[in-house]
This record gives C-alpha cells, structure tokens and sequence, in this order.
C-alpha cells in the first residue's frame, strides 16, 4: 500500500513518460498504480499477500465508488513475458467514470481522453461504450484487479509468446491433375490481382522465403506485362493461345491464354468520381503504411482530369468525410487533406465502407464512373469483421455500379483473405504496396485498368480433346475456380477486365501416348473418337459489358498449331515455375532454381521498366535463401 500511495501522489514529471505504441500502451492512474504495486509479487511466498491487497482495493471500491474509474470492457490481456515490464494491454474501450474525470488534475485530462479514444486489440470484447453509456454496476472494477494477479507469472514459469504475425493469406490447395476422359471442362474465372507477388517480393528483400499460402501463381503471372495483340474494332478483349514444350516436363506441353483488354483513348473515357477509403487506425502508425499510402495517393492526381471529383473518407475507431467532393484539380485542397491524416484508434471498417459508398452516391452523375478505392493493412477489428458479411455488403453496393479495389499496405497484420473477399466481390482489384515504384504501378502506369471497366463477370471454360490430351492441370486460379455450370449462369459472379488489362492462364497437358502420362487408361474404358485431330481442346469465353445482365460468348479452337513460345511465353513459364518451387510442388520434378533462373534471363525479352531484371534477382534470392534453410 505504501509503494501503491507512493505512486499515487507521485507529482507529475517524476514517473517515466509513457510509450506511444499501440503495442506498449499507456498507463496511468489507479490501475498503473495497482499493476506497479504487484509486480513484486511474483513469488510464491508473497503471491497470497497480493492476492489480499487486490481483495481491499475492491472493498474500497465498494465503499468509496466516487474516486474509482469505471472499466467498461474485459479483463486486460498481459503482454509476453520477454518484455522488460509486463504492460497491460488496453481493451477495446476504457470509460472513464465522470466523478474520477472531475477530480483528475488537469495536466492528466488529455491523457485520460486519449486512453477513452484509442482502441488496442484485446480479448473478445463488446462494441465500445460512450461514457454516458457507462454500466453502474462494479463487477467490472474487481475483474480488472482480478486480471492483474493472474497476470503475474509464477516463479519460473514463462509465459506464452503471441504468434509472430496475425497475418491471413487467401489460398487453396493446389489444382491436381485431371483425366480428361473423365473431367474433360474446366472452368475458372479470370483474375487481374497481383498482391501475390508483391508479398512474395517483400519477404524475400527482408531475408526470408514468403509462406507457401501467400503464393498464388496466376497473380505472380499476371504482374509483368505482356506483348498480345491487341483487339480489333469495339472488342473488349483479344484471345491470344500459343503452345509449346513444358519446361520442366519434357513429356508435357503448356498451352497458355492471353487476353488483352483493349485501351481506350484517354480523352474517350467517362468523367471519375473517386473516392479515397483510408484506415487510419493505430496498426497503420508505420512508415510502411500510412506515410507510404499518403505518398501513394498523390502520385494519382496528375492522372485525373479537371472534370474528375475527388473525395476522402477516413476510418479507425469511427469513419468521417476527410474531403468532401472535390475538383480533381484541386491538388492542393486534396493533399492538405492526406496531410490531416494520423493513425489511432480502432478499425471499425465495415462503417468506413458503408460511408464511402454514401460519399460515391451523392458524387454520381450520368454516364460517369465512380470508384471506391480502399487503402489499409486489412484489419478490421470493430464493426462487421467476418469476411462473409463484408461480402455481402459489398455485393449489394456493387450493384449499383460503384466498384471497390483494395490497396494494401505494410505486413504482420495483412489480412489478405479479407482483402480478396472485398476487391473480388467489389468487382474491383487487389494489390498490395510496399514500395513508391510499385505505387507507381499500381496508380499511375495501370490506373485507367483499375478504374475503368471494359468487361465484367468473364468466365474462361476449355473443353480438352481426349483423343489428344489425357491429362491437363491448370496451374493457379486455385481460388477462382468455378462449377461447369456456373459458365452459363449469368448471375454467378467473376472477374473483372479493365482498360489494357491483360490476363494469362497457363494448363500442363499430357498426351495419351506421352511417357510423362501419370494415370493409366481405363481398363474397361473405350478409346474416344477424335473429333478432330488438330484440335487440342476448345475455349470458350463469357463476358458481360459494363451495365449488362446478359453475357456475350466467344469460342475458338485450341490447336497445335498455334504460335510457338515466344520470350513473353517462356518468361511465363518461368514465373510459373518459380512459384511451383516456392510452394514445393511435385509437378516440377527435377526441375530446380538454376533452370527457373537461366530460362528467365533467356526470356527477358524487352524489359523498359525492369520488371523481368527483378523477378530474376529474386529467383536469386530465394536460391540462396532455400539452399540455406536446407537441411546438408
């Protein structure tokens, strides 16, 4: 009591300034004082005195209830025991009782108001509570001095360690290979994402192989631009299909698919309404994330038109307009705006999104385009949370013709499975921003494909030619695929084609006669006849034009003859196989990084940007990574 009395009345100045991290919270006032007054206490010879201290405080609670502040959530989590302290986690909101808030100095109110608005992970709490909403009763009050003791670790005995990251990726397992005479359709949906590889990029620059869930082939793929032909006259799109040798299957061919959206003139384009969804929660309070999504923004308004609007909503433990409705030309009211932004709080996402799609409304006029563009480290904590009901939020506002596409930032915390859910059924895309050149990227170099659509709910269906190919694999698309059925059903969503998007798609096929073959033929089974003997399969396309309910369908048969591999073909294949490798997939057989490396750096082809000089400096990296985490 007398150490409890000592820190109580300490004059301000003397105690250490508190921490400003999320992750080391602040601390002040009667609980500080009880939790430094503990700490001692770890030892079995004095745990049961502690435990009788605790038991008066909360009779003093209950006889004075004028000077304790009330706790208007759960019992506080304790952090690792590695720690130099063992700081009290905040909960998800601390109210603070008015008589306390009367009586605090005034040198303190600032503190006790920041600790009310801030918002930390904790155990599974209720929503937060306004202070003239705080509960009377005081159960509360002994939990938390409860919570203290049992967060005091016995003598020697350590605590668990939290988990490293928080991080969720969106994946599924690997597509298997697939007898044609018995599963001769395969049917996905078109993706134009490329998180995937800027993950696996971030990972391996900080010295460590990406999780095998973060690797998602067809995003990897679909990061590095393409030379297809481009459509002719109104056509949304072009088919291109080449075959050629497997790289690391001699016995096998891999027939890819292109497809190239086509660009229309910038001047032809709808006005843009544009609105900036930013989290400014406290998990954002990194240079990585909210600097860098600031800086991101910004290089996107010398892209805009003066006809185009701008507006800024911001979200953490609430969501408020930042910027109302502006001419996009107004660069100067807009990046004033990015300036106001700090990170705290919570991340009450699902009422960000819901007023941002209000802010698009009122922004939208006719034969004009409007976009959310979501900006965040994918942790929503407050509000709706669970993926399956942000999806059908997002549903909903989509089909008003308001589009979402998620940008994420920073690691440790990515959520990408929700990010996936969101741009996917926002009819928008997912990218993820480590660095300024990849913002660029994303926001400068392909911005009119990530705001302008040319083609919604495209479907890719190949019908295979058992005469001709016994066994196919498609190598990605693990979380696009769709029913057979699903091709012809128009109210199934799919995938988006933007402006000069281009999308490639690549199948392993086997022969019937091929000693790469991996399943035997049926022995009661008959031999199909071909219906003709150039064709290796059939592809069929569905699309709908922006506004449409009802598809158009393209089909063109798949031939040998199609144009061999070319350096953008190859360098396909590459990419694809470094994915393989990342994952540790059984198909690449004795194919190793020294073959993915040198059949890159045969393939680089015209490379302005040096996207293809990369990707082989990380084929590298991973090499030297791999072969130092293996086991000799």
């Amino acid at each position: 009591m007398k150490n409890f009395d000592d820190l109580h009345d300490a004059p301000q100045g003397i105690a250490d300034a508190p921490r400003s991290s999320e992750a080391s919270p602040k601390r002040s006032g009667l609980l500080s004082g009880v939790w430094t007054m503990l700490k001692p206490l770890a030892r079995p010879g004095v745990l049961a005195a502690s435990t009788s201290v605790v038991a008066a405080l909360a009779a003093v609670v209950v006889f004075s209830p004028d000077w304790m502040p009330r706790v208007g959530a759960p019992p506080l989590a304790p952090q690792p025991a590695a720690a130099p302290e063992m700081p009290v986690a905040e909960p998800e909101a601390v109210v603070v009782a008015t008589p306390q808030a009367k009586m605090a100095p005034a040198s303190e109110a600032p503190m006790m108001d920041m600790v009310a608005e801030e918002s930390a992970p904790a155990l599974a709490s209720p929503p937060a509570q306004s202070r003239a909403e705080a509960p009377t009763g005081l159960a509360e009050d002994a939990a938390v001095g409860a919570a203290i003791v049992a967060a005091v670790p016995m003598e020697g005995e350590i605590a668990p360690a939290p988990p490293a990251t928080t991080e969720d990726f969106a994946n599924a397992k690997a597509n298997h290979v697939k007898v044609t005479a018995e599963e001769p359709v395969s049917t996905f949906s078109i993706d134009v994402d490329t998180a995937s590889w800027t993950v696996i990029r971030q990972s391996l620059n900080a010295g460590t192989l990406p999780p095998a869930e973060a690797v998602r082939i067809e995003e990897m793929v679909n990061y590095f631009p393409y030379a297809y032909p481009a459509p002719e006259g109104e056509a949304p799109f072009r088919a291109d299909v080449s075959v050629f040798e497997t790289p690391w299957n001699a016995g096998t061919r891999l027939v890819r698919i292109g497809l190239q959206g086509r660009l229309p003139a910038i001047a032809d384009r709808p006005a843009l309404n544009l609105v900036f969804l930013i989290d400014t929660s406290g998990s954002m309070d990194e240079p990585a994330k909210l600097p860098l999504l600031k800086q991101a923004l910004r290089l996107t308004l010398p892209q805009l038109r003066p006809e185009d609007q701008v507006a800024i909503v911001a979200y953490a433990g609430s969501a408020g307009v930042v910027l109302e409705p502006t001419a996009a030309g107004d660069t100067g009211a807009v990046s004033a705006a990015l300036d106001r932004l700090q990170a705290g709080g919570g991340t009450a996402g699902a009422e960000g999104l819901t007023l941002a799609y209000e802010v698009a409304a009122r922004m939208a006029g006719d034969g004009e385009v409007s976009r959310v563009l979501l900006a965040t480290d994918g942790d929503f904590n407050l509000g709706i949370s669970d993926p399956s009901e942000l999806i059908d939020l997002i549903a909903q506002k989509r089909e008003s013709g308001t589009y979402l596409s998620v940008l994420g930032f920073g690691r440790g915390n990515l959520d990408d499975v929700t990010m996936q859910a969101l741009a996917q059924n926002g009819n928008g895309l997912a990218a993820y921003i480590d660095t300024a050149q990849e913002a660029r990227k994303v926001l400068v170099d392909q911005l009119s494909g990530a705001l302008f659509p040319l083609a919604n709910d495209v479907k890719v269906q190949v019908e295979w030619n058992p005469a001709q190919v016994a066994e196919y694999r498609l190598i990605g698309y693990e979380t696009r695929a769709l029913n057979r059925e699903d091709f012809n059903n128009d109210r199934v969503d799919a995938g988006e084609i933007g402006a000069g998007h281009q999308v490639t798609a690549l199948y392993e096929i086997t022969a019937p006669e091929s000693p790469a073959r991996l399943t035997d033929p049926l022995r009661y089974g008959s031999e199909p006849a071909p219906i003709d003997a150039a064709e290796l399969g059939f592809l069929r396309l569905r699309y709908k034009a922006p506004g449409s309910a009802d598809s158009t369908l393209i089909e063109a048969p798949i031939t040998a003859q199609n144009a061999p591999a070319d350096a953008d073909a190859r360098f396909a294949a590459a990419i694809a196989g470094f994915g393989q490798l990342l994952t540790g997939s059984p198909y690449v057989q004795d194919w190793d990084w020294a073959d993915a490396i040198t059949l890159a750096e045969g393939a680089r082809g015209d490379d302005p940007f040096g996207y293809r000089v990369e990707a082989v400096n990380l084929m590298r990296l991973a090499q030297s990574l791999s072969q130092a985490l293996s086991p000799r």
